[in-house]
């Protein structure tokens, strides 16, 4: 099974859904999980963005790992009815993006995720307003 960071913002796949794009989230999650994507983590974009509902955010072991992960993610996302996921990046393979609209996907090589950090930068909280 995927490791999940404990934190405020990660979702686990038992968490109550907060609408519709919950389904879209489960599968997602469960793909990741049978891809064998490794670090997952699951950020609730409520608040941060109006982007996407979530972000999440999972690492493949090489170039090749990355590519299969993403393909099986796409075809899982269109298999379920959630519809054909905008993808950029699988030409490289170092770091792939799927955006299915409520749900947005980053799989990246463990090197080139640790250089971004995205994570880090969606999971901070927002100011208090004065």
């Amino acid at each position: 099974m995927a490791a999940f960071t404990p934190n405020a913002t990660a979702v686990a796949k038992s968490s109550a859904p907060k609408n519709a794009s919950r389904s879209m989230i489960d599968v997602v999650l469960e793909s990741l999980d049978d891809a064998k994507a490794e670090d997952v983590i699951c950020i609730d974009m409520t608040g941060k963005s109006p982007m996407s509902d979530y972000m999440v955010v999972a690492s493949g072991r090489s170039h090749r790992h990355v590519g299969a992960v993403a393909d099986q993610l796409a075809r899982a996302l269109k298999d379920n009815g959630f519809g054909t996921a905008r993808i950029e990046g699988q030409s490289a393979c170092d770091w792939v993006l799927l955006d299915a609209g409520d749900v947005v996907v980053h799989v990246f090589r463990p090197e080139v995720r640790e250089f971004y950090n995205l994570e880090k930068m969606w999971q901070a909280d927002l100011p208090l307003a004065n």
